[in-house]
């Protein structure tokens, strides 16, 4: 593929970053027509818009998505994918142009924060599939289900979410301020008696303080809770954390940004291909950094489901036994 050749839609979220998306733009836009990428660019106006966009994209015929835009927006393009009918999910490829506050799933692929490089892996062409998770959980005594991209977390994950957001609102948004809403809420947020069933085999049943399911590796800005996570190998890797006191984690805290995140005695490692998670009382769950409804939760995979573009040094480094990834033709 050679990106100059097709025409690329360009779904850009104004507000995603603080405002990023919208004030930074016009310097992604030239980067763009330096590169010799053809776009239509298309602003979001609400939220979900970013589904309903891709949904008439491809509908009209695109099969090049760029995504400017946060890991939230990532998530709505995703849904979008599997809800139109029109093509197989994976024969739309996928981009993104980092403009958020976490900024998680590119970081699993190599994908840089600066704009001129993460144009460049799009003109550069080299292409991964992905596996994307099914989430099913309970919302207003319903039974809904939500494609995931990168990482879901329930718990106290989801409960530092939650107080982000609202953050979020009154404009304090970066990383900074993640990380002072996680410490401050350690402190209130009481552990939940859980059960977790992999492949149907009951794996833990006891107090957690937060678990953390997923196919990539990062979440929370920068942090490596699945550090073992292998995008393409067909499973969910999973980690339990258990109640644990606040100065033995503060003390281990840098294992958590390093991939040593296991080393710590209080976590604990899973992995398979579906996921069940009771609790009592009934808990929360975010996914891909976004707030959906509560447990009982479910989790399957889908096998390469997905078709993203990845950093050229990602695809060097790929196992020689991957057939996930595409070389762009000469």
């Amino acid at each position: 593929m050679e990106a100059g050749k097709v025409k690329w839609f360009v779904i850009v979220n104004p507000v995603a970053g603080g405002g990023r998306g919208l004030d930074h733009f016009p310097q992604i836009s030239r980067y763009l027509r330096d590169a010799q990428i053809l776009c239509e660019p298309v602003f979001t106006e609400h939220k979900f818009h970013a589904t309903e966009l891709t949904v008439t994209a491809v509908n009209e015929g695109y099969r090049h998505i760029i995504v400017v835009g946060g890991d939230g927006t990532l998530h709505e393009v995703v849904n979008g994918l599997f809800i139109q009918q029109k093509v197989c999910p994976d024969e739309v490829l996928l981009a993104v142009v980092a403009v958020g506050t976490g900024n998680d799933w590119v970081r699993t692929f190599g994908i840089s924060n600066r704009y001129q490089d993460a144009v460049k892996a799009i003109s550069e062409g080299y292409s991964f599939l992905q596996d994307v998770g099914v989430v099913s959980y309970e919302e207003s005594h319903y039974r809904q289900s939500r494609y995931m991209a990168n990482v879901a977390g329930a718990g106290f994950d989801a409960h530092v979410v939650r107080k982000f957001s609202h953050l979020k609102k009154k404009g304090r948004k970066n990383r900074w301020i993640y990380t002072w809403c996680l410490v401050r809420q350690f402190f209130r947020y009481k552990s939940t008696g859980m059960k977790v069933w992999v492949d149907d085999r009951l794996v833990y049943n006891n107090l957690l303080l937060s678990i953390a399911i997923g196919i990539c590796k990062y979440n929370g800005g920068g942090m490596q809770q699945l550090p073992e996570a292998v995008a393409d190998d067909g499973m969910l890797d999973v980690s339990l954390i258990r109640p644990v006191h606040f100065w033995h984690l503060l003390f281990r805290f840098h294992y958590l940004f390093n991939g040593g995140i296991y080393r710590i005695r209080h976590i604990l490692q899973e992995r398979g291909s579906r996921i069940r998670i009771e609790s009592s009382p009934e808990i929360s769950v975010e996914v891909d950094g976004e707030l959906l409804g509560e447990t009982p939760l479910e989790f399957s995979i889908l096998h390469k489901a997905i078709r993203i573009v990845v950093s050229k040094e990602f695809y060097d480094k790929r196992p020689e036994t991957s057939c996930s990834c595409t070389v762009p033709e000469v």
